[in-house]
């Protein structure tokens, strides 16, 4: 199975899938745009800033499942001695980083007219802020960590260790409630937002996903041409 992880068999993928996947990006987030611009209701309370959502927590879910792909697939390096794993990682960590910077500055926005204040040490912003600061140190230690096989082990132990800040992120409206508002959608119990927001908040996160995907394959395409370039064809 891990023979299908080659560079040289992904690459007749991945070279291809990026305009097939910017057609459906273009698509959805039309589509999801629409939605949550002009059809979705404003809510009771917040009135047109609760639209804010359809961005703030897709790219919130975003950040949190790519680092948590990343760890899987760092544990996969240490586990099966496969480097081609690293190059994914490497490749993910972009749009994560992307997609958590705009969860801070969107809910910095959000908070203004709802909190009447840009920054809270709330647990969850707080904790988001940890993950940001764990997705920052592993791009730059792919710059600092020159040496052949560091990097990759450095990088590994980042995306290892800074998962134990997922969960909390998850659970710390319920442990450590301050402003922050739990979930209303659950995936074991009743879900407690309206289908009206439901549903463009799901279009829209399946535009940021399929953004991700079409970032992940124009930086792994990247750097598998790099690596090609520099004859090194086996990982």
């Amino acid at each position: 199975m891990l023979n299908f992880f080659k560079p040289n068999k992904i690459f007749l993928f991945t070279s291809k899938a990026p305009k097939y996947v910017s057609i459906l990006l273009i698509i959805v987030l039309s589509i999801g745009l629409t939605e949550a611009l002009f059809l979705s209701p404003e809510d009771y309370k917040q009135s047109h800033s609760v639209r804010i959502m359809y961005v703030h927590v897709p790219a919130a879910w975003l950040a949190l499942s790519i680092f948590s792909l990343m760890t899987i697939l760092s544990l996969g390096i240490f586990i099966f001695k496969n480097k081609n794993f690293s190059l994914i990682c490497k490749s993910l960590a972009p749009s994560g980083f992307i997609f958590n910077l705009i969860a801070l500055v969107t809910g910095a926005l959000w908070g203004k007219p709802t909190w009447g204040t840009w920054w809270a040490w709330d647990s969850r912003i707080t904790l988001m802020l940890i993950l940001f600061i764990f997705y920052s140190m592993y791009l730059l230690s792919w710059k600092i960590f020159k040496k052949k096989g560091l990097d990759v082990k450095i990088t590994s132990l980042i995306a290892i260790i800074g998962f134990i800040n997922i969960p909390l992120i998850k659970f710390s409206v319920d442990w450590w409630p301050t402003l922050h508002q739990s979930s209303s959608i659950k995936i074991l119990s009743k879900t407690t937002i309206h289908p009206s927001m439901l549903v463009p908040l799901a279009i829209m996160t399946a535009a940021f996903a399929l953004f991700s995907i079409l970032i992940f394959l124009m930086k792994y395409n990247t750097e598998l041409i790099k690596i090609k370039n520099k004859g090194l064809d086996r990982l």
